[in-house]
């Protein structure tokens, strides 16, 4: 049973990892279903001709990096994943992007990436990265999905789907938004770097160049 729940009436992005509310709880609160399962992602087939040079110098360099902050998890672990992404797609990334729909959906996305940007200003995909607080992921995806139903009130009505990903640097845990059956799905896969960095990579990928817009 899912209980009903009520919120206070302001709220930023950050305030709902602290929340000792369900992921479901809080979703059924702005009308969306949830469901933990394997999603079926799709991989691109694009030869990702860097990313064995990644690969090499994550493995070189993170036994001499302490990982004990945010910053540290931020600038050596999702950033680089990051800049051979947008390499890769030729997307825009915007960092720490504010985003306001209304009191309880406000805040700054940490990673907010959109691909295909035609000459009139329409984007086909957008793809969300946040870094989970205190090495978290449960509480971090129920950020993630709260930041999910906000960017799907300010996208255009034709998109049925909205991905995102919860890092905590060395784990990537990824979730979509189903507009048209109002549900936020959890990925139960965990996706570790640099052990699954070419799968990692080749979902990212997948989601902004190779997926339908529908």
């Amino acid at each position: 049973m899912i209980r009903n729940i009520n919120l206070p009436d302001s709220l930023s992005f950050s305030d709902y990892f602290k929340l000792n509310f369900y992921p479901e709880e809080i979703l059924n609160y702005f009308g969306y279903g949830f469901e933990m399962k394997l999603l079926d992602l799709t991989k691109s087939v694009c030869n990702l001709v860097e990313l064995e040079m990644l690969e090499k110098r994550l493995a070189k360099s993170l036994p001499y990096i302490t990982f004990d902050n945010e910053t540290a998890r931020r600038e050596f672990l999702i950033a680089p994943v990051l800049m051979d992404l947008i390499d890769y797609t030729k997307s825009n990334l915007k960092v720490s992007y504010a985003l306001n729909v209304n009191n309880q959906l406000r805040g700054e996305l940490d990673y907010f990436i959109e691909s295909n940007i035609k000459a009139n200003g329409e984007v086909n995909h957008q793809f969300l990265v946040i870094e989970a607080k205190d090495e978290n992921l449960e509480r971090g995806f129920k950020q993630l999905a709260v930041e999910l139903v906000a960017i799907a009130h300010v996208l255009e009505s034709g998109q049925r789907y909205i991905h995102g990903a919860v890092s905590i640097g060395k784990v990537w845990q990824f979730g979509r938004l189903d507009r048209q059956d109002k549900i936020v799905v959890q990925d139960l896969h965990l996706y570790r770097v640099p052990e699954d960095l070419k799968d990692l990579m080749a979902i990212l990928v997948g989601i902004l160049i190779d997926q339908p817009s529908n």
